[in-house]
């Protein structure tokens, strides 16, 4: 009996790239626009969301399509094609990494874009949309995307919106890693939003005059002062009574900000960390994370680190 193998399913294509700017070999913006009919009905979704990207690999078939969730640069209220913030991943864990096809794609490329928005990595689904705490944004690299669909949303809703009680924190590895400067810039210099980008291998950039140190390193506590005082906030000031916090990258930035925050006051949204901190139902979470991995951010099998986080957290909470 001869067992006949099936072709892997591809999918069919429902969008268009229109726009592919290219910040450096491995880091580009990638706008798609859907097909007619296809585009989100108002209100399209809300800041902060992701939705499915997929190709097709047609140089080698039997390998079929891949699909990834991206976060949407791009505001709610923008109209057009959807804008995503995209890294090349040089050390795919899969056979198949939909960068490594995204890649080969110029403008007029037809691509695969899920027809469902989701996600709750948003203002609405956390602390709600009209809490007056600062709002925190650490992005490590790519994960800039939510949180520029955060400030995008705000401004677009209202052309005068006040930006200050927003803080984008990003960190990247060269200065040309940090996309979208420019039009940070013009959000801090027109909204008041605040803005620090920071550099980890500045020995490699010269040039660079900024800060310097992982993105996380603003929270170690000999520089939580000199933020503070940049925020206009009193030494001490920076706590969960003042500020959330949103996250959005890979485990090691996540990891550490936890872990830095806890003598804060800050307590994580997610579930499992929750658990392992054993922090009561009736305190309320202020920090939230989008992570682009699956590696635990924190090792909950560690007890003697969970001990020490706990002992910390409950002195900064008062119980």
């Amino acid at each position: 009996m001869i067992r006949r193998t099936m072709a892997p399913k591809m999918l069919d294509y429902n969008a268009t790239l229109v726009e592919r700017v290219d910040y450096t070999p491995a880091l580009a913006t990638f706008k798609v626009r859907l097909d007619p009919g296809l585009e989100p009905a108002p209100p399209r979704y809300l800041a902060g969301q992701y939705m499915v990207l997929g190709l097709n690999n047609e140089e080698r078939p039997e390998l079929g399509s891949v699909r990834r969730p991206m976060s949407i640069v791009s505001a709610p209220e923008e109209t057009g094609s959807l804008e995503f913030y995209i890294r090349f991943v040089s050390h795919p864990e899969s056979e198949n990494p939909l960068t490594h096809l995204l890649w080969k794609l110029r403008e007029g490329a037809r691509i695969f874009c899920g027809t469902k928005i989701t996600g709750r990595f948003t203002l609405q689904d956390t602390v709600g949309a009209d809490d007056p705490r600062i709002k925190v944004c650490v992005a490590a690299g790519t994960g800039l995307a939510p949180f520029l669909s955060f400030v995008r949303s705000e401004v677009l809703r209202d052309p005068k919106a006040d930006l200050s009680n927003f803080v984008i924190l990003h960190g990247a590895s060269y200065p040309a890693d940090l996309g979208y400067r420019d039009e940070l810039a013009g959000l801090v210099g027109h909204h008041g939003l605040h803005y620090m980008g920071t550099v980890s291998r500045p020995k490699e950039a010269p040039e660079w005059s900024g800060d310097c140190g992982r993105v996380e390193d603003y929270f170690l506590p000999e520089r939580l002062a000199e933020v503070e005082k940049r925020l206009g906030l009193a030494e001490g000031g920076f706590t969960s009574q003042t500020a959330t916090v949103f996250i959005c990258g890979l485990q090691g930035t996540i990891g550490q900000t936890v872990m830095r925050l806890v003598d804060r006051g800050f307590v994580p949204e997610n579930r499992r960390l929750r658990t392992a901190l054993e922090v009561d139902e009736s305190i309320a979470s202020s920090l939230f994370f989008e992570q682009y991995d699956t590696t635990p951010v924190i090792d909950v099998r560690n007890d003697e680190l969970l001990a020490d986080l706990r002992t910390r957290l409950r002195g900064a909470l008062g119980s």
